[in-house]
């Protein structure tokens, strides 16, 4: 077979997203990886919800990520989890964690996001990573929602957080311990302390110390706060691209709120529509995961006949789903929020398993709404003052860098402008 054959992709995510549209049952096998691929729904539905138990985590991933989550939420099975989740259920569902939340990220967009973008915005020649301030926003809000500390990244020196690099770094190196075709290459390499291992411990060490601070001062407090925050920086490249759907999000929000009035409470962004669904539809394009794996504890066939192994690694793939014209229509390449909304004008919800963005099933995200909330706050408050010019609108494709989640090589640098008060 001659190299030609191959298609040439920049991101393993389009590779793979070939080949699984290429598939007549939209599921693929590297068996030298033993890994199945899918992108299929009723595979997704049978993995997530039908056949939960028989789809775990399972001790390869809890193993890969072991040194950096411990026995967290994200990294466990079986009961540990169900207690785990149980625990984080009943915190989240309270009103007062809630209005904690949109307090914290709200004092966090006025007091630190805001003015670093005007001051940006007054330098016309300044580029600044949007990429770099969406990580130090989310990470601010995380530790001050969580853990009751407050890294202070967002200042406008934006000083340099050794936490926030360790804490990349040790994403970026454990998750390339999955990339390896045998656990025993990584495994050796900590036995021997040698290469990327080598690396991980720092970062690893220094998360750790943190970690036993925060336990040590929340004992002392008596009480402690879950959350789950993200910022998908795709939202505001495609926002870039597209401005045109940038002027609709803010033309809502003057006809719902009222010209150039703030936010006071999460309630008031149910009504915000379109808002809501280019949230959605920047997430269907551009995962923030863009697969995720389990693992078969018995021979088993998915929905589309396809067996799986005991002991193979079984993965769903939403980037790829988000690109399958049975899925989403003869466009799915396009970035259309209006397919989101109803013909009353009224945002409506998708099949879980056909954008398994937050998962579907008995393994859904508790954070989700949080995350919503802090991306939609923040992308409203964000248009309504600033647009954004791309620095390099040359970049068409962005590229991914390795890391458990997704994020583009090289930032997003933008030049910042200010919109003028129509007051």
């Amino acid at each position: 077979m001659t190299s030609s054959w191959y298609p040439q992709f920049t991101n393993l995510c389009d590779w793979y997203t070939h080949f699984l549209q290429k598939s007549p049952t939209r599921t693929i096998q590297i068996h030298v990886l033993g890994n199945t691929i899918t992108a299929n729904p009723k595979n997704v539905e049978y993995m997530l919800k039908t056949r939960f138990d028989n789809f775990p985590k399972g001790k390869n991933f809890s193993t890969i990520l072991g040194d950096f989550l411990g026995r967290g939420i994200f990294n466990v099975d079986g009961d540990l989890w169900q207690f785990q989740r149980k625990m984080a259920s009943l915190e989240l569902r309270r009103n007062s964690i809630r209005s904690f939340a949109f307090e914290v990220m709200n004092t966090e967009i006025q007091n630190r996001l805001i003015p670093l973008l005007a001051c940006a915005a007054n330098n016309k020649d300044e580029i600044l990573d949007l990429q770099d301030v969406f990580r130090r926003f989310s990470f601010d809000c995380i530790c001050r929602f969580s853990f009751g500390l407050d890294p202070k990244c967002l200042e406008l020196s934006l000083p340099i957080s050794q936490f926030t690099i360790s804490f990349d770094l040790a994403s970026q190196l454990s998750a390339k311990r999955a990339m390896h075709v045998s656990s025993i290459v990584w495994k050796i390499k900590r036995f021997f302390n040698i290469g990327s291992e080598r690396k991980l411990k720092k970062p690893i060490k220094l998360i750790n110390i943190l970690a036993q601070e925060v336990i040590r001062q929340r004992r002392k407090l008596g009480w402690t706060r879950h959350g789950g925050i993200c910022i998908n920086k795709s939202l505001f490249w495609l926002l870039a691209e597209n401005p045109r759907l940038a002027e609709r999000i803010r033309d809502e929000a003057n006809e719902v709120l009222g010209l150039n009035q703030e936010l006071t409470s999460c309630e008031q962004l149910r009504d915000l529509h379109y808002l809501q669904a280019c949230v959605y539809e920047s997430m269907r394009l551009y995962p923030p995961i863009q697969f995720d794996s389990k693992f078969c504890l018995e021979d088993d066939f998915l929905p589309d006949g396809t067996f799986v192994k005991k002991g193979t690694r079984v993965t769903y793939h939403p980037y790829a789903m988000g690109r399958m014209e049975e899925i989403w229509g003869v466009d799915c390449l396009e970035f259309k929020p209006e397919r989101w909304i109803n013909k009353d004008g009224v945002f409506s919800q998708e099949n879980p398993f056909k954008y398994p963005v937050f998962q579907a099933g008995v393994r859904f995200c508790l954070g989700k709404e949080m995350a919503l909330v802090e991306l939609k706050s923040m992308t409203f408050s964000f248009l309504r003052r600033f647009h954004i010019e791309l620095a390099h609108p040359s970049h068409h494709i962005p590229l991914f860098s390795p890391g458990l989640t997704a994020s583009f090589r090289g930032g997003l640098p933008v030049f910042v402008r200010e919109i003028k008060s129509t007051t």
